[in-house]
């Protein structure tokens, strides 16, 4: 149950991130950042699904890894957009942003319980 939660979710933060960045500021910087920001936010979903599909404890590790730091990339660039101020949207700025903070701190729990049991 939790982990399909968890699916749905990071799916729906890449979907979202991807809606969000069509509202950005149009210039050169913004459509760096979108793609970068659209790169690390689905990358966080298709990695969390690829961890699910593991065929080892080994193999999840370093998937959900990879989901942390993709998370964390998306974090990042959301950061560098609130600096910028490339986006008007505060309200949805600020839920995306809360989203991937909760994001990575349910993943990086599973990467430290995935290797105490490794």
């Amino acid at each position: 149950m939790f982990v399909e939660s968890m699916k749905q979710r990071t799916k729906k933060f890449s979907v979202d991130i991807i809606c969000f960045c069509d509202s950005l500021k149009p210039n050169k910087a913004s459509s760096v950042i979108t793609y970068q920001l659209v790169k690390s936010a689905t990358s966080t979903g298709a990695n969390y699904r690829a961890a699910c599909r593991a065929r080892s404890k080994r193999e999840f590790f370093s998937k959900i890894c990879i989901v942390v730091e993709e998370a964390d990339e998306s974090e990042f660039w959301l950061e560098v957009i609130k600096d910028t101020a490339l986006s008007s949207q505060t309200n949805e700025f600020e839920r995306l942003l809360a989203e991937a903070n909760e994001i990575i701190k349910i993943v990086s729990k599973a990467k430290s319980s995935a290797y105490g049991n490794k």
